[in-house]
């Protein structure tokens, strides 16, 4: 059979089209599985989904590689992985619960068991075994709206191989001289040292936009506890500190040397030092600028760089960390800005854990996640392939775990 010069030029650019494909499926390679929680899910039907992707080593673009699965309750605001990737926790504001899933090799889900809180959560931590710890345990801070006055709330609950067990410590936090006014707990993180856990809060007596104010109390504050044996905690001293107005969001570096909080109200980001008793103090200097109403924080791996979701702008801010002082240096990327546009209204942020290249975040009002490149000589962001990837409805959290043999980020010293 004889074809023209035509058909043997769409011939050859077919084949060669085909074979293109097929061989940069051959090169695809995942590096982290990403779980995005959304209010609801379309293919599901469910109120309170989980979805999950699966993201490209060369160019960071997301891919979904299962069916959603419910999320054990409506409303999930906030979720943590265990210090071993093997353990994902999801907190569902709907009905109060925390829910235990197992994270299997292919990034599948499998649902375990589950807690009901006596508050309603707002953030979740998971701290890891080792020296300060005798075993591993999840934080979990909110507010129990049913006191008087609404009262912020941190719960301890031990983990045996990743189940979820009893609350083994828990406690109202209550600022010394107003313990009359309602608080609401937005943070915690714990440090990588396991030697101490912070939570942020605010005084909603003290800071009521558009509403009375009936107290003189500072707005925002962070709580410090040390860890004891058993899941245990004891206030550090002089705890609970002043953060600001209205802190949202924690984060603590690789070294278990510095602490950041978001916020959102004043638009700042506020650095601690923290001393050898894990006493914080302000870095000198701050606190540092933002975007409008910062929501989430994450730092990366190796510990250099600091990314706030600023959720009213719609942007990320990506700061250097000054590794003798933790003081934050805003990154400019490469359109000569300090910040990058996402999609609507970013509510959470992570940098990928496998390669450290990578950041996403879970755009609220947008329905997606907008993904980026990191530079790793520079920190600033550029954007990934195919960047939105859609999600469910409202997306409010977002966490990953490394695929396979891919080694984790190391600290930097």
């Amino acid at each position: 059979m004889k074809f023209s010069k035509v058909s043997q030029y769409v011939l050859v650019s077919t084949l060669g089209l085909l074979a293109a494909s097929l061989l940069s499926g051959c090169l695809i390679v995942t590096v982290d599985y990403v779980f995005v929680a959304n209010s609801s899910s379309a293919s599901t039907g469910t109120t309170g989904a989980i979805q999950t992707y699966a993201v490209d080593s060369e160019s960071g673009a997301m891919r979904p590689v299962d069916t959603p699965v419910y999320s054990g309750g409506s409303s999930p605001v906030a979720m943590a992985v265990s210090g071993d990737y093997a353990n994902l926790y999801v907190a569902n504001q709907g009905n109060d619960t925390v829910v235990h899933f197992l994270v299997n090799s292919d990034g599948s889900l499998t649902q375990k068991d589950s807690v009901t809180l006596s508050f309603k959560p707002a953030a979740l931590a998971v701290n890891t075994a080792g020296t300060n710890a005798t075993a591993t345990a999840l934080y979990v801070v909110g507010q129990n709206p049913g006191t008087t006055p609404a009262a912020a709330e941190l719960a301890v609950y031990s983990l045996s191989s990743g189940a979820l067990g009893s609350v083994v410590y828990s406690t109202p936090l209550a600022v010394p001289g107003f313990t009359t006014d309602a608080m609401a707990a937005t943070g915690v993180t714990v440090l990588a040292n396991n030697s101490a856990v912070y939570v942020t809060a605010y005084d909603q007596s003290a800071y009521n936009p558009g509403g009375t104010v009936t107290s003189t109390a500072n707005p925002g504050w962070l709580f410090g506890f040390s860890t004891g044996t058993g899941g245990t905690l004891a206030p550090t001293n002089g705890s609970p500190y002043q953060a600001g107005v209205k802190p949202t969001a924690l984060a603590a570096d690789p070294t278990s040397r510095f602490l950041y909080a978001t916020d959102y109200a004043s638009n700042q980001l506020i650095g601690y030092t923290l001393q050898s008793n894990e006493v914080p103090e302000f870095m000198v200097a701050g606190p540092f600028k933002t975007g409008s109403e910062p929501t989430a924080i994450t730092i990366d791996p190796r510990g250099l760089y600091i990314y706030v979701a600023d959720a009213l702008s719609s942007n990320v801010s990506a700061y250097t960390i000054t590794l003798s002082t933790g003081i934050p240096s805003a990154v400019v990327n490469v359109t000569g800005s300090s910040s990058t546009t996402t999609d609507t209204q970013p509510v959470s942020i992570l940098v990928d854990p496998a390669l450290g290249r990578y950041v996403y975040t879970a755009n609220y009002l947008a329905n997606d996640v907008s993904g980026f490149r990191l530079n790793p000589n520079t920190g600033a962001l550029s954007f990934a392939q195919s960047t939105p990837y859609p999600t469910g409805v409202n997306p409010a959290a977002i966490v990953a775990v490394p695929h396979g043999n891919h080694a984790v980020q190391s600290v930097t010293p």
